[in-house]
């Protein structure tokens, strides 16, 4: 047999985004997102690379204000797509264990101010 080649960060991402998705530990919508932060509930939060600056002013901020992570995707009509969704602009993600595995397969790295 051949050796697997690895998938792109962007993939990797993507599937591990559906993977907490169906098992609950990702939360999807800017109010609830918000709603999250306030309470300490996310490990780190994926903001898609084309988020309005509306959601990225709303959530972002807040994130670093928080001191969660704040980690690049890929479009939020990829990401959307992936979870059986419309266009998601911003994912909170709750497992820790979930949001290493994001940070290391994220493409735009992770940022942790606005």
């Amino acid at each position: 047999m051949g050796a697997r080649t690895p998938a792109p960060p962007a993939e990797r991402l993507l599937r591990l985004l559906g993977l907490g998705f169906r098992a609950r530990q990702v939360v999807i919508g800017v109010d609830q997102i918000r709603a999250g932060l306030r309470a300490n509930r996310f490990a780190c939060i994926v903001v898609a690379a084309d988020a309005s600056p509306r959601a990225r002013d709303k959530v972002v901020r807040l994130a670093a204000g928080r001191g969660v992570s704040i980690l690049a995707g890929p479009p939020a009509a990829t990401i959307g797509s992936r979870l059986g969704r419309p266009a998601v602009m911003v994912v909170g993600v709750l497992d820790r264990a979930l949001a290493r595995g994001l940070a290391d397969a994220a493409p735009g790295g992770v940022q942790t101010e606005a």
